[in-house]
């Protein structure tokens, strides 16, 4: 029991780094102040669990009852911050590049480890018979944050639009729903989470997307 303890709280280290991180570089791209900074960093990191929360009546959200990850995802806001400041370079010319790859990494392993962290957590709340509910809550779990991000961002959300991305943590929802009938608890958990971080990478890697009903990908970024 303490192993897989560590592992969740491992897991959701990892994506609250990767989810703050992306969150505050969609701000810096909007050239928002250190506040719209901040913001939209916390809101990507604990927005799904929060959506989460609320939708399964654990009130208030466990965000405000045990705000660890809140503080984790502020100080990763604002180391950001000071390393964009202070070397703004970062974010141009031959670096960037680097850095699109960086974030989309940090994407996926939020995407990954927030999908198992939201099924796992339906599972402790009493519902995990309740597959669908479980996969739903993994999902919110997963892109909620980034689509509260983008909506205050003025932007449409990632989710809707870009490479495969509801579609990886769908497939890895359903993934551990399965297996975790078959193997190991947190054998299935790394797995699913592993599988979500190679979809959505193939996936830009290889500019997978849903077909659109006008036939084109406008979006080719």
């Amino acid at each position: 029991m303490e192993i897989h303890w560590t592992m969740l709280f491992a897991l959701e280290a990892a994506g609250t780094i990767a989810f703050a991180s992306s969150g505050a570089m969609v701000a810096i791209e909007k050239n928002l102040d250190l506040l719209g900074i901040i913001v939209l960093g916390v809101i990507t990191a604990v927005g799904g669990g929060m959506i989460r929360d609320i939708t399964i009546g654990n009130i208030p959200p466990s965000l405000f009852r045990n705000p660890v990850y809140v503080w984790m995802s502020l100080i990763t806001v604002l180391l950001l911050f000071l390393v964009i400041r202070f070397h703004p370079r970062i974010m141009e010319g031959r670096y960037r590049s680097t850095y699109e790859k960086v974030m989309n990494i940090f994407d996926a392993v939020g995407l990954g480890a927030f999908t198992v962290v939201g099924i796992n957590t339906a599972i402790e709340a009493g519902y995990g018979d309740y597959r669908f509910l479980a996969a739903f809550l993994g999902v919110v779990t997963g892109v909620g944050g980034g689509m509260l991000r983008d909506i205050m961002a003025n932007q449409t959300p990632y989710v809707l639009r870009k490479h495969f991305y509801a579609c990886a943590s769908i497939i890895g929802a359903v993934c551990y729903i399965f297996l975790r009938e078959l193997i190991p608890g947190n054998s299935a958990m790394l797995l699913c989470a592993f599988i979500v971080v190679i979809i959505r990478l193939l996936a830009t890697r290889y500019r997978w997307n849903l077909p659109r009903a006008s036939g084109k990908n406008k979006d080719r970024r």
